[in-house]
């Protein structure tokens, strides 16, 4: 008598993997941005208005060249009470954080979601080619683990192994 193999029908290795979830595919690109000749009492307007925390500031050929947040405006505010000076004498350039982290689209948003908790910042802008194609928010991080619903998020991230 023959041995018959219990084994079943064998799933195709690579047919159903999971692709890694990347940054760009959950960055903004509709954003709004920042010019450093601008006032800190237009960012403040701005900021209300759009219901947002802060954003990118961006020269004439859309090179990132810093952010500005609801921080650095409130930092203001209060040395313009101190010294009695108006808000509206201050520019973004004197405001803006000029050391800016950015984050490569290319990034793996789990990856991004550890550098996003390592760094304590809420928006990493992405820069291509020296130009701000775009920015992350921890909200987008949030919005791509809820579409996983429920798989295995070392799926996502170990090809291979």
């Amino acid at each position: 008598m023959a041995i018959k193999s219990f084994q079943g029908a064998r799933k195709q290795q690579n047919a159903n993997e999971p692709t890694p979830l990347k940054v760009k595919d959950y960055m903004s690109t509709k954003l709004i941005t920042f010019r450093p000749e601008q006032t800190v009492q237009e960012v403040v307007e701005a900021l209300i208005r759009n219901k947002i925390s802060g954003g990118p500031v961006v020269n004439d050929k859309q090179e990132l060249i810093g952010i500005i947040s609801e921080g650095d405006c409130l930092k203001q505010l209060s040395e313009s009470r101190y010294y009695n000076m108006p808000l509206q004498h201050d520019n973004v350039e004197l405001r803006m954080v000029k050391d800016v982290e950015t984050i490569d689209g290319n990034m793996d948003v789990f990856d991004a979601a550890n550098k996003f908790l390592q760094s304590k910042r809420r928006r990493f802008p992405i820069v291509e080619n020296g130009k701000l194609i775009g920015q992350i928010s921890q909200k987008d991080i949030l919005i791509a683990a809820l579409e996983l619903k429920g798989e295995n998020w070392n799926s996502t991230t170990k090809r291979g192994s």
